[in-house]
């Protein structure tokens, strides 16, 4: 019953003023809140984010130029290992036993006065017939075969 006592004005005048109250409120937290951004703290940032922008590009080069850097590193290392064991060849290939070792090891070379066997392994023989076709082919061929073999590696 109390409320029957307020005119209709008076409740809208009450009810403006909550209201208006509220607004208030509102406006104020939203400026709270925006003076937390100051011009200096908003130039800061933008300072900050083009320094980063600016120092992407060559932190990224840098790093790529390192990366290849190892790699050459890398590939030198190779190369002179290389090196070493070319340089290891070549001087056993000055000493003549070594020499003569691959020879007979190889080329299958006989001194004179020695007797040359050659031992065929009776399974390789059955399967490079078999490969061949079961015939045996004349020696000129099995020549051109193992040329053309040896090209083909490369």
């Amino acid at each position: 019953m109390a409320r029957d006592r307020f005119s209709t004005a008076t409740r809208l005048r009450l009810l403006g003023e909550q209201t208006a109250a509220r607004v208030y409120r509102s406006q104020t937290r939203r400026q709270a809140r925006r003076s937390r951004l100051t011009g200096r703290a908003a130039f800061l940032a933008l300072v900050v984010c083009s320094m980063i922008v600016a120092l992407a590009y060559p932190m990224r080069q840098y790093v790529s130029q390192r990366n290849d850097i190892a790699e050459q590193e890398r590939l030198a290392e190779a190369a002179r290992e290389r090196v070493e064991r070319l340089r290891d060849e070549k001087a056993r290939l000055q000493d003549d036993a070594y020499v003569m070792r691959l020879a007979r090891e190889h080329l299958h070379m006989v001194l004179p006065g020695e007797t040359g066997y050659i031992m065929i392994d009776p399974e390789a023989a059955e399967r490079h017939r078999a490969e061949e076709g079961g015939v045996d082919r004349p020696w000129y061929s099995n020549v051109w075969d193992g040329v053309d073999h040896a090209d083909a590696g490369r």
